[in-house]
């Protein structure tokens, strides 16, 4: 169970970070059109109406989609010049730490965003220029907040099974892949 488990958090991050990946690439297609359409508007090209608002929206979500495959990879800065002295058993007592504090950093990012969701929902605020939902924005940006929060703790899992000495399988990924 656990190994399958472990194939499927892999899967999900991974799943996240292509998404993102496919938002980000969108967004930087719209840009160039948009700013073509601005310089070349003399040949009856024009700049897409609402392009910050939709940047604004994506880049948003696409940081949420790649927290989780960077959390999972072991991504995030660590200072390790003290931490090369202190041994395999040490460091991953450490890193059971740093996960479960960044566990708790990841679901409270999800909770503020949940109720920002529940505010602009209520609120029926919409963007300035196109006029959609601004909770359609943070309704995205929270699923990548879950799945982060999520994620986070099954690294908390694999530290433990990592600080007590159990071999942890990668769900069939590496760390660079």
């Amino acid at each position: 169970m656990e190994a399958f488990i472990d194939r499927l958090v892999w899967r999900i991050a991974h799943a996240m970070a292509i998404l993102g990946g496919i938002v980000l690439v969108a967004l930087v297609l719209m840009t160039v059109a948009s700013v073509v359409g601005r310089n070349l508007n003399f040949l009856g090209l024009a700049p897409i109406p609402g392009d910050f608002e939709l940047v604004e929206a994506g880049a948003a979500f696409a940081v949420f989609a790649f927290l989780p495959w960077c959390q999972l990879n072991r991504g995030h800065i660590t200072v390790d010049l003290f931490l090369v002295r202190l041994g395999r058993r040490r460091n991953a007592i450490v890193d059971v730490v740093g996960n479960a504090l960044m566990t708790i950093a990841a679901a409270v990012i999800a909770w503020r965003l949940a109720l920002g969701l529940i505010d602009r929902y209520g609120y029926g605020q919409t963007s300035f220029i196109l006029q959609f939902p601004l909770w359609w924005s943070y309704a995205a940006s929270l699923i990548g907040a879950v799945v982060f929060a999520a994620i986070s703790a099954w690294t908390v899992w694999r530290s433990l099974r990592e600080a007590t000495g159990r071999t942890v399988g990668d769900g069939g990924w590496s760390a660079g892949r």
